[in-house]
């Protein structure tokens, strides 16, 4: 895709270039179209591409965008904490922490740092 911005990719294509399931890919494409980071069309002639250049799409922004509303433990979902743990946690603040650096380290680099050198695949 990065190789080939103008190019819209099938599922299929994708699927089998990265030996991933058609399904699972399906739901990411749709997450990543809903998220604003490709174009995706059905039918004749569709298919996925970036919405914007690869360079300016950053990791860390990615991920965190797919991955909201998700909690890392238990005791990060706004509902369902059951851990008895949580009133005396002194864990909780590291993990949050933890997970903002990697945020932050993922958003030093864009998806064209990560794309395939022209002619590769």
């Amino acid at each position: 895709m990065t190789n080939e911005p103008d190019r819209a990719f099938t599922t299929a294509e994708l699927a089998d270039e990265f030996r991933i399931s058609r399904n699972h890919l399906a739901k990411v494409i749709s997450a990543l179209a809903a998220a604003g980071y490709i174009e995706a069309r059905r039918g004749g002639g569709g298919g996925a591409k970036l919405a914007r250049p690869a360079s300016e799409i950053r990791l860390g922004e990615v991920v965190a965008r797919l991955e909201a509303g998700k909690a890392l433990v238990e005791c990060f979902a706004p509902a369902g904490n059951s851990c008895t743990l949580t009133p005396q946690c002194r864990l909780k603040a590291r993990l949050a922490h933890a997970v903002q650096v990697f945020l932050d380290d993922l958003d030093r680099t864009t998806l064209a740092d990560c794309a395939y050198p022209a002619g590769t695949t």
